[in-house]
Order: C-alpha cells, then sequence, then structure tokens
C-alpha cells in the first residue's frame, strides 16, 4: 500500500491507516493545504473540481467540495469529466483554481489530487511546497457559520470543451465527414466514454465503442500502452476500420492504433499532430527531453525551430510560453494546444489527428510511414542510498564531455541522431536510463553502455 506526498501533488492506494495510503483524512488534509494556500492570494476563492470514473473518486470529491466550502471557498462541482475539461473551466469561469480527483494511468485501487492554479495549469513546484506544508500543519482556518462558500454543480462543460474544439481553426469537421472514418474506442470504462465518443460523433465519425461505459471498472491496466491493448488491437485487425483511439481515466493522454492494428506509437501521437499544425502554421515546438527525437525532425522539416524541456507538464508548458512554441507536450501521448489551454489534451489532439488523416487521404499506417523510424529504450539502476548520485551523474557528464550535453534535466547525452539521458529518482536511490536510436538494438546496446559506464564510476 502506498501513499506519496510530494509537491506535485497527493496519490496513492485507497483504504488502510492514514498516513499508509489514501484515506480520507489524508484527502481533507491535503485539500485543506490547498485552500489554505488559495485564500493567501485571494480572498474569495472559487474552485473548479471534477472526477474520473474510478470508485473512490464520488465520496473523495465529496470530501474536498465540504473541506473547501468550510473553508469559506466556493466550489463547482463538474462530476464526472476529464481533466482538460477541468482546466478549461477554470478559464471559462475565472476561477481561482482547480482540482481533479485522478490517479490518471494508475489502477482503479489508486487516485490522487491534481492540483490547478487560475490559469487552469498544473501549480508549479514553489506553490507545491507550500501547499504540502500547510497540509500538514495545525495552522489552518475554516470559516466561521454564514461565511461558508457556496456550492453549485455543472455538467455542461464537456460539451463547451468539445464545442470549442470543433470551432478551432484548424479543425476541419468537413473534411472529417467526408472521409466517413469508422473508429474503434477504447475509454477504459472511465470519462472518455462521455468526452471522446461525442466528440467523434459530433465530427461524423461512426464509432465502435469497447468499454465507453463510465463505471470505473477498470477491464484492463489503464495505462495506454501495446501491452495492455489487446483487445482493441484484435478489434482493428479483424474489423473493417480505420482508427483506434485508446484514452486513459482522465483523458490527457492520447494513444492511437492503425487501422490493421499495430500501434501508432505513442510517442507519435504529438509527432503527427504537429506536422499538421506546422504546415498550417509555423512556428516552434516542445516536447521534453526524454521525448523521440522525430518531433524535432518533423519540426526542422517545415523550418521551424524545437525546444526541449524538463520532464514534466508544468516545464513543458513554461518552455512553450518561453518560446511562444505553436504545439507541444510530451512522448506519452500528451498534446497541448496553446490556443485552446496549456494542458495535454487528448480531444483536441484526436481532433486534429483526425483532420491531418483526413486531408492527407490514405490510411493511419501509412501516415506513421511517413515519419522516421525512433526507439526509445528504458532502463534504471538501482543504487545503495549510500552513493552520491549527484556525483555519479557529474563523473558521467565529465567522460562525455566531447558530446553535445544538457543538463537541464539529470544529463542527456547526444550521439548525432542517438541519445541517452540519466535522470535521478527524487524519491529513491535509482538512476533512469533512457536511450533512443533508429533501432531498438542499437538504443539497448546505448543504454547498456551507460549503465556499464556508472557501475565503473562506482566502483572506481
Amino acid at each position: 500500500m502506498t501513499l506519496i506526498k510530494s509537491i506535485s501533488g497527493l496519490r496513492g492506494t485507497i483504504g488502510g491507516k492514514a498516513g499508509d495510503n489514501l484515506s480520507p483524512l489524508d484527502v481533507v488534509k491535503f485539500a485543506a493545504g490547498y485552500g489554505a494556500w488559495l485564500k493567501d492570494a485571494h480572498k474569495k476563492p472559487k474552485v473548479i473540481i471534477g472526477r474520473d470514473a474510478r470508485p473512490s473518486g464520488a465520496s473523495f470529491t465529496q470530501l474536498v467540495a465540504n473541506t473547501l466550502i468550510n473553508q469559506g471557498i466556493d466550489v463547482m462541482d463538474l462530476g464526472l469529466s476529464t481533466t482538460p475539461t477541468v482546466e478549461m473551466a477554470v478559464l471559462a469561469e475565472k476561477a481561482q483554481g482547480g482540482i481533479i480527483l485522478t490517479a490518471s494511468h494508475n489502477p482503479a485501487g489508486w487516485n490522487a489530487l491534481k492540483l490547478l492554479n487560475n490559469r487552469g495549469e498544473f501549480i508549479s513546484a514553489e506553490e507545491g511546497k507550500v501547499v504540502l506544508d500547510y497540509s500538514e500543519s495545525s495552522d489552518i482556518e475554516f470559516a466561521q457559520s454564514g461565511k461558508f462558500g457556496k456550492l453549485t454543480t455543472n455538467d455542461f462543460y464537456i460539451d463547451y470543451h468539445i464545442e470549442q474544439i470543433l470551432k478551432h481553426p484548424l479543425v476541419d469537421v468537413e473534411s472529417i465527414k467526408k472521409a466517413g472514418f469508422k473508429v474503434v474506442v477504447d475509454a477504459v470504462n472511465s470519462t472518455g466514454g462521455v468526452s471522446i465518443v461525442p466528440l467523434l460523433r459530433q465530427m461524423g465519425v461512426e464509432v465502435k465503442e469497447l468499454f465507453c461505459e463510465p463505471t470505473g471498472n477498470f477491464p484492463h491496466n489503464p495505462e495506454p500502452l501495446p501491452e495492455n491493448l489487446q483487445q482493441i488491437s484484435s478489434e482493428l485487425e479483424n474489423g473493417s476500420y480505420d482508427l483506434g483511439v485508446v484514452v486513459d481515466p482522465d483523458v490527457d493522454r492520447l494513444a492511437l492504433m492503425c487501422e490493421n492494428g499495430e500501434p501508432f506509437g505513442e510517442e507519435y501521437t504529438l509527432v503527427a499532430v504537429a506536422d499538421y499544425v506546422l504546415s498550417k502554421k509555423k512556428g516552434n515546438t516542445v516536447s521534453n527531453l526524454s521525448s523521440t527525437r522525430a518531433l524535432r525532425d518533423v519540426t526542422e522539416k517545415h523550418g521551424c525551430e524545437y525546444n526541449a524541456s524538463a520532464v514534466g507538464e508544468v516545464h513543458v508548458v513554461s518552455k512553450m510560453k518561453e518560446t511562444n512554441a505553436v504545439i507541444g507536450g510530451e512522448g506519452n501521448g500528451g498534446v497541448i494546444v496553446p490556443d485552446l489551454h496549456y494542458g495535454r489534451d487528448a480531444l483536441a489532439g484526436v481532433a486534429l489527428f483526425l483532420t491531418h488523416l483526413a486531408k492527407f487521404g490514405k490510411s493511419a499506417s501509412m501516415l506513421r510511414a511517413t515519419y522516421p523510424n525512433y526507439y526509445i529504450s528504458k532502463n534504471k539502476i538501482e543504487l545503495t542510498p549510500d552513493i552520491n548520485v549527484d556525483g555519479v551523474l557529474e563523473s558521467i557528464k565529465e567522460r562525455y564531455k566531447g558530446q553535445p550535453i544538457n543538463t537541464i534535466d539529470g544529463v542527456k547525452i547526444e550521439f548525432d541522431k542517438e541519445w541517452v539521458q540519466l535522470r535521478k529518482s527524487n524519491t529513491e536511490p535509482i538512476i533512469r536510463i533512457f536511450a533512443e536510436s533508429e533501432s531498438q538494438n542499437t538504443a539497448e546496446h546505448l543504454a547498456k553502455k551507460l549503465m556499464m559506464d556508472i557501475k565503473e564510476v562506482i566502483s572506481g
């Protein structure tokens, strides 16, 4: 059983003792810490809350709402919703913050609180530390009788979210309708069924639903990786469909499957969407340092500039703003369309991808074949607690000082079109090693080479 308290939020397994697992008491304390942080900056804050379909979501939503109300904070509850929908609702309502009850790709026995600022974006590390400090303090004031906040409910915002996407100038609904797409959707029995499915139908797409009832009973591991998607792969392979669409429980990650049942590649969701966006609107792109080089290749093909950020959506968003990027995201299927909002959005991603596919006029597998092939190997090396991880990384950096090196997030070393990144864990003595090459074998060999280097540094 697990409870993870950090500057990036509260996440854990349900049940058990408070402080060891995610209990109602932990939820209340963390929500109160967030409310206290909001009240430092706003006299009368308003917070938007929403949840995915996992079983603990409804009761935890009530705990969060009642805690904030008792702090004198107004709350709008969207009920079953998506992370990007709550982000857009914060902007539309001019609210001071938002909370999404979701553990993202974690199994149904987990839940978490994702915290937003008044721009509908994830709070920063510095802000998260203040929230965490407040949540562990007994110095939080609650409102006196008659000064409680108000609770309202609103089930309109998924419709609003869809409406804004359909109005986006780069989403060509008529082209999508003319293409007559037939699509299979796996929404893992969460809120993709009440958001992605109606979006597709409003664009004239014929939808075959797999696990689209928001019961919260996840039929398989909810992380949208190929090994968890056997049923939709079989459905595509044995049917006559144009595309498979897979989302995680809170609908901020988008994985696509080709018409033949083969993965389009989660890393390539952003690549394909960026290719289309840049063909219509020149500008910079951003992804994190652990994402595929293919985005850089596609960006440079369009005569534009690619920039890399540290890992984490908040860092991607910061770099996008700094460079005025027109598209960005992460290699886990996260697409950020800044003229909608600064957050990963699977609804926006699928609408832009289908526009691209309709204009391409051929199959998804043929579109995928137009992009360079890169393969990422992901590994880790466990160290004893007494080892100075920062010192190890410094030694590796010195060893490869003749190569281009980026140190904004660990150590990333480039070798022409290949790269390897070493990142230390913030919670345990582990170095994560990501390597990418044009062949899987080479990527794995590169990762193993760096693992050997690390062991040499330690033994030396």
